[in-house]
């Protein structure tokens, strides 16, 4: 499997100022795994490449394991278990650069020990979406042969795992985060500094003693666009200009997801400053996309010549040809 996502699957009750919905497809996985087949997409006899790791309840319908499964996912690293599947509530308002959680209800997600297949175990890369830092560490530990290894996080985790999530930051590649989330890591508001803290591994638990953090950052800033911190350099981007911002849900994820669908096939790409800012445009331009839809809408129907378009129109925009 090239790339291997491990995370939630679940169903969102969203609220912004110009739209609402309940039931909605969503989980860090989902948002991840659509925007990576988008970018890696495979005809009807080619094999999968993408794999999504996770648990369903019984309610989840078969209608939207079908949506998966025709965005070329491969869903055989999911359990389906007895009980009501993961489902978050929230609410955006004004800007929408930050959202109210109304209700978490983790139901089957709550005992959930991801077991990867045998054979997705040396995948090129493996994402750990924003599940629980111990699941991070196991999932990790069961694929040693990862080529490249990545992980997102949430504030929860920082405020009440942070023992825990520091050994899984300090076992990956690179970790991909918001700008709230590594400030709050590194007790540091000034970004940068706070970025160094925690690529050197004084900011987390044991600091420098205990090892150094990931080899590489990004930082997803919303409006402000993106900064990474990476081997082969410091690289900044803006986020797209876009007044059509219907629901910002997922763009984190669909952002990670781009990424890493660029990265593929490219050894050594943490050295390629040109190749990596490339990703991260892809990155930037899909999760435009995202948020320009309710819930999954947004991504799941992306049009190759508008995306590419919006591609060119962004590089000229920030004067890379």
């Amino acid at each position: 499997m090239d790339l291997v996502i491990v995370g939630s699957i679940g169903y969102d009750d969203i609220n912004t100022p110009v739209a609402n919905g309940t039931d909605l497809l969503g989980g860090a996985a989902v948002y991840a795994g659509l925007a990576a087949t988008y970018h890696l997409p495979t005809l009807d006899d080619e094999p999968t490449r993408v794999g999504l790791v996770g648990v369903v309840g019984d309610d989840f319908s078969v209608y939207d394991q079908m949506i998966l499964e025709k965005s070329g996912l491969n869903l055989s690293g999911v359990s389906r278990l007895d009980g009501k599947t993961f489902r978050w509530s929230g609410k955006y308002e004004g800007a929408m650069e930050n959202v109210e959680t109304i209700s978490t209800q983790v139901n089957v997600l709550s005992d959930f020990q991801p077991e990867l297949p045998k054979f997705w175990r040396t995948p090129e890369i493996l994402f750990c979406a924003s599940t629980h830092p111990a699941t991070q560490v196991a999932v990790l530990d069961q694929c040693p042969g990862a080529e490249l290894t990545v992980l997102d996080t949430f504030l929860l985790w920082i405020e009440t795992e942070f023992e825990t999530l520091s050994s899984a930051l300090r076992k990956v590649d690179i970790a991909i985060i918001n700008e709230q989330e590594a400030c709050a890591i590194a007790r540091n508001e000034t970004l940068p500094n706070a970025m160094k803290l925690i690529i050197s591994g004084e900011a987390l638990h044991g600091g420098k003693g205990a090892g150094s953090g990931p080899r590489g950052l990004i930082v997803k800033r919303g409006s402000g666009g993106v900064l990474a911190m990476l081997p082969c350099g410091l690289i900044s981007l803006p986020s797209y200009p876009t007044g059509n911002v219907v629901d910002p849900t997922g763009c984190g994820d669909s952002f990670a997801g781009s990424l890493l669908a660029h990265l593929i096939g490219r050894r050594g790409i943490m050295n390629d400053i040109e190749s990596m800012r490339s990703a991260l445009i892809h990155a930037t331009i899909t999760a435009s996309f995202t948020l320009s839809g309710l819930g999954i809408s947004g991504l799941n129907n992306i049009d190759r010549g508008p995306y590419h378009a919006r591609v060119d129109r962004y590089r000229r925009i920030v004067g890379i040809q």
